[in-house]
């Protein structure tokens, strides 16, 4: 014997409503976890991190300022926080016609998630030599845009740890 249950339209309504946006969580959740294109994703991060420090070399404070996100926190003498103590602790870098160091990506790891990425790599003096390691670690913001959350520097190692 079946039993037919009967409700008023307004459950009926509420609980199909309830309904699509289980679904719909569900479905947001499951992309969440969707497969990354981790290698796409470095290779990504590390252009990112050539092109800011082509910033550097090419003198360009306005781009050096673009990579920065708004939350940056660059280790240095002291700790600048957000994006406009960094952009005007970093200008004194941008004041003579030569840069005083170059630097470039030895390594990027992007997380699991694909959000957050470190890269390393050595910091070299204008005559090419390596005088340090930095520490960066980036965030997709938007699609595409990698930004510097966090800088540090470190002394010097010829390969960057887990390479």
């Amino acid at each position: 014997m079946m039993v037919m249950v009967t409700m008023p339209k307004e459950t009926t309504i509420m609980l199909r409503a309830l309904s699509l946006f289980a679904s719909a969580a569900l479905l947001a959740c499951g992309a969440a976890f969707a497969q990354i294109d981790r290698v796409a994703l470095e290779r990504q991060v590390a252009d990112t991190e050539r092109a800011f420090a082509r910033s550097m070399a090419e003198r360009d404070h306005a781009a050096f300022t673009r990579h920065l996100s708004e939350q940056a926190v660059f280790f240095g003498r002291r700790v600048l926080y957000g994006k406009a103590e960094v952009a005007a602790g970093w200008q004194r870098f941008f004041v003579e016609k030569e840069a005083p160091f170059s630097w470039e990506p030895d390594l990027v790891v992007v997380a699991a998630d694909g959000l957050l990425a470190h890269s390393t790599g050595p910091v070299r003096d204008p005559s090419g030599k390596p005088i340090a390691r930095f520490n960066s670690v980036w965030r997709l913001e938007a699609p595409n845009t990698w930004r510097i959350v966090f800088d540090k520097g470190q002394p010097w190692e010829m390969e960057p740890l887990g390479k």
